[in-house]
């Protein structure tokens, strides 16, 4: 029997080989499976990524009872990982979970629960928490640079393109969810990882042009936190523009924007905002995400028995947040207050 971890991966789409190449680089893992809902693509998965002992699995019940199986990623399309995610937890298995975790507040809540219940570890696949310009900002904001945060803006400007015919899944509400859901969400989680703060109201408008979305693809919402900050939270799939990712912070002793810096606290005598070069999250393609880092952190709590904060528990805010936008735009800008179970 292998001392090392026995991985397994859920649904074998682009960016499953990201997974998989990560797993395969992690000394503790060992890739045993690939399940997916084609035997073709599965194959295609383990022979790309040269994995020729991997089981291969059409059947996700019969993937899940393998014994071998400890860590799974679920990359299957968005309206599939709340059931998933619910059944590889009752399975006993540790799982990372391609973002969004669900996509109705019924799955964020059961998903919530049966994570709880069996104490498995997950990491809910938010891959901007490894970007090495966020985390500058992240351990900027701990160490006080800008001292209280009282605004927090961030967008997620994302125009899909013609690509999206590969996967016309994401346009439709039943599978794909909302713009919010889609990719906004990691401009949601984004605002609260950095400052270390919960959303607990929302109001938002929406907007777009590009019709093969059945949802606004063009939404704008603002948002109170817990501390009485306010700010701003966008996210566009139709912008005809190259990706971006926007990072506004402010605090009562000074202003992050991006990977520029301004401080009163640490650098009371400079005339200009100062520029930290660093790898920025201007790129949707998966393989410019740092999956290595991510499954890494993973592996870590498995061994080492800790929490990630990015687990399913920490996603249900950003998820609720996401849900009560689209809440608040059906409703024509009406506030809406979080946490929704209320």
């Amino acid at each position: 029997m292998s001392d090392k971890i026995g991985c397994g991966i859920h649904g074998a789409g682009r960016v499953s080989h990201q997974h998989l190449k990560a797993y395969i680089n992690n000394p503790h893992c060992e890739v045993v499976a690939i399940s997916s809902r084609t035997e073709a693509s599965a194959r295609r998965a383990a022979e790309e990524c040269e994995l020729p002992d991997a089981t291969i699995y059409t059947d996700y019940e019969e993937f899940l009872a393998d014994d071998r199986v400890q860590l799974v990623s679920i990359c299957t399309p968005n309206h599939l990982h709340a059931d998933e995610g619910v059944a590889a937890a009752q399975a006993g298995k540790h799982f990372v979970m391609e973002k969004p975790m669900a996509i109705t507040l019924e799955g964020v809540t059961k998903l919530d629960a049966a994570v709880r219940e069996a104490g498995v570890k997950t990491v809910v696949s938010f891959v901007l928490h490894w970007n090495p310009s966020l985390i500058n900002t992240k351990r900027l904001i701990a160490a006080g640079a800008i001292g209280e945060v009282f605004y927090v803006e961030t967008d997620y400007w994302h125009g899909v393109g013609p690509r999206l015919t590969s996967w016309k899944w994401v346009t439709t509400r039943a599978q794909g969810g909302s713009s919010y859901l889609f990719g906004g969400s990691h401009a949601v989680d984004a605002a609260r990882w950095l400052t270390g703060l919960n959303i607990v109201e929302v109001a938002a408008y929406a907007g777009g042009w590009d019709e093969r979305w059945e949802f606004p693809p063009t939404c704008v919402g603002i948002v109170k936190y817990d501390n009485g900050a306010i700010g701003k939270i966008g996210t566009s799939l139709d912008c005809v523009m190259p990706y971006q990712f926007n990072i506004d912070i402010m605090g009562d002793k000074g202003t992050i924007r991006d990977n520029k810096l301004w401080s009163r606290e640490l650098l009371p005598e400079a005339n200009g905002w100062t520029v930290t070069p660093a790898i920025l999250p201007n790129s949707g393609d998966v393989r410019h995400h740092r999956f290595q880092d991510q499954i890494d952190h993973t592996v870590d709590c498995i061994l080492n028995d800790v929490e990630s904060d990015v687990n399913i528990a920490d996603a249900v805010n950003t998820h609720e947040a996401c849900l009560a936008f689209e809440m608040s735009i059906e409703q024509d800008g009406a506030t809406v207050k979080l946490p929704l179970g209320n």
